[in-house]
């Protein structure tokens, strides 16, 4: 349906949540599908829970904010298969602390791997995409890049930041057909969000038109949409997958 047959997907913060259900989603397609997790373990895990599901991928646990760490990955991963297609940056954590209760180093911590590492992954594998005259780069947002969030003021400042991101380099990298966009989710059924306090979460869905929480598989299927030439047309764009929240 969506033509991902043999294209070659690479895929941060790929071992649970939004970005395991993502690597499902396009090993449905026949893509071939890199996962990146933090931690040897985890990877082990998801590419074991993957292969009693009848996926077959490849993972690694690179540092994302080593760059040279980084190229090296990429530069294995683009010499295994002699193309590189698709990059979904997914790694990310979130926040919830008033910001008398932040520190310096855990805000600085939440933007090296929200942000800072989206762009480490991207520098790397820009000229490949280059080089083949066509790429897409997506990117996971969020609903509060809109409008913010009551505590926890980090995670919507790293969200602005992809959102920046996203755009302007949808405008750079536009005449090497390389497509940049993002999806924005909601509020979504993984472990990130029942982390966060009740009174966090309730008044949000309270807003949501559609009465409910969105599953990962939404997402994942607002990225196959984004990465498949359904949408060859669409590029700089922050696709809201929120169920109207704040519409």
């Amino acid at each position: 349906m969506f033509h991902l047959d043999g294209k070659v997907v690479i895929i941060t913060g790929g071992t649970r949540g939004i970005g395991l259900e993502t690597v499902r989603a396009f090993c449905e397609q026949n893509a071939n599908v890199v996962l990146f997790g933090s931690k040897k373990e985890t990877v082990e895990k998801a590419i074991e829970q993957l292969k009693m599901e009848g996926k077959e991928v490849t993972g690694y646990y690179p540092n994302l904010n080593d760059e040279a760490e980084i190229e090296q990955v990429i530069q294995k991963i683009y010499h295994m298969y002699g193309h590189i297609d698709i990059l979904v940056n997914n790694a990310g954590i979130s926040a919830n602390k008033k910001i008398e209760d932040t520190t310096s180093e855990e805000f600085v911590n939440l933007m090296n791997i929200n942000v800072n590492a989206m762009f480490l992954v991207t520098k790397a594998v820009v000229p490949y995409m280059k080089n083949q005259k066509e790429g897409v780069i997506l990117n996971t947002s969020s609903m509060v890049s809109i409008y913010g969030q009551p505590t926890g003021v980090g995670y919507p400042t790293s969200k602005f930041a992809v959102n920046g991101m996203t755009k302007s380099l949808a405008r750079e990298l536009a005449p090497y057909q390389i497509r940049v966009n993002a999806v924005a989710p909601g509020v979504i059924e993984t472990d990130m969000v029942a982390s966060l306090p009740k009174e966090v979460i309730d008044p949000i869905i309270e807003t949501i038109p559609l009465g409910k929480i969105g599953k990962p598989r939404d997402i994942a299927n607002a990225f196959l949409f984004l990465s498949s030439p359904m949408a060859s047309y669409i590029t700089g764009v922050i696709l809201q997958v929120d169920g109207a929240a704040h519409n």
